[in-house]
């Protein structure tokens, strides 16, 4: 989507945790320009992840950044994450199964936004920190999703040789390597938000903050956020 493929441009999906926050920091090293694009939908946490989101963007400076909204994945509910008669699971990170805090087809949501988002920004990248040890492999979070989405987006943008690539550069890290990657690049995980539930301390009892916790005590690195 630019002609000089040597200085690429990067528009990140920033939610406000950890993942995203390391991949924005890969994404820096790797792009000579990148924007960020926070997307709101709903979540029972979402006023949280939007502070977290903030405080990265003022971290990291980016060229641009945009926040916008996506209501219908609240609409159409079935998730923990949007529903709140919905139960969140005490956390099992080893948990068999996809559980009740996956959002149905969330991801394809914000990467249609953020495909639109670099088609006007004359980008040739989209960065997004899935990672497939999250929530015992949501479906969204597989490389071979990501593999197809590049393929439709790259047919349904302009120009018509569009190479515009869909990079995921922490799916197949484990937690705690993420946390190493973070620590090297010198990420500001206390600015970084993961709990499934609101408030102001993070609960380390759901899916999320065990996944987290498991990640910076194998990764011999103490966590800065606070927790209940």
């Amino acid at each position: 989507m630019i002609e000089n493929s040597k200085t690429p441009r990067g528009v990140v999906l920033v939610s406000g945790g950890m993942d995203s926050a390391v991949t924005a920091a890969i994404a820096r090293s790797e792009c000579h320009e990148v924007s960020f694009l926070h997307v709101r939908y709903g979540a029972l946490t979402q006023d949280r992840e939007q502070q977290s989101f903030e405080a990265l963007t003022a971290h990291f400076a980016p060229a641009q950044c945009l926040m916008t909204e996506c209501p219908s994945l609240k609409a159409v509910g079935g998730s923990a994450l949007t529903d709140s008669s919905i139960g969140i699971p005490e956390g099992d990170p080893d948990r068999i199964g996809i559980p009740v805090t996956y959002v149905p087809f969330r991801n394809a949501h914000f990467l249609s936004v953020a495909v639109s988002y670099a088609e006007v920004l004359k980008y040739d990248r989209i960065y997004i920190g899935a990672v497939e040890e999250d929530g015992s492999g949501y479906p969204d979070c597989r490389r071979i999703f990501y593999d197809a989405f590049e393929q439709a987006a790259r047919l349904g943008t302009a120009p018509s040789d569009s190479t515009l690539s869909i990079l995921t550069p922490v799916i197949h890290l484990s937690k705690a390597d993420i946390v190493r990657e973070g620590v090297r690049l010198g990420v500001p995980f206390e600015l970084t938000w993961s709990c499934y539930k609101n408030g102001q301390k993070a609960c380390g009892r759901c899916d999320s903050c065990a996944l987290r916790l498991r990640g910076f005590s194998r990764a011999g690195v103490s966590d800065p956020l606070e927790y209940d």
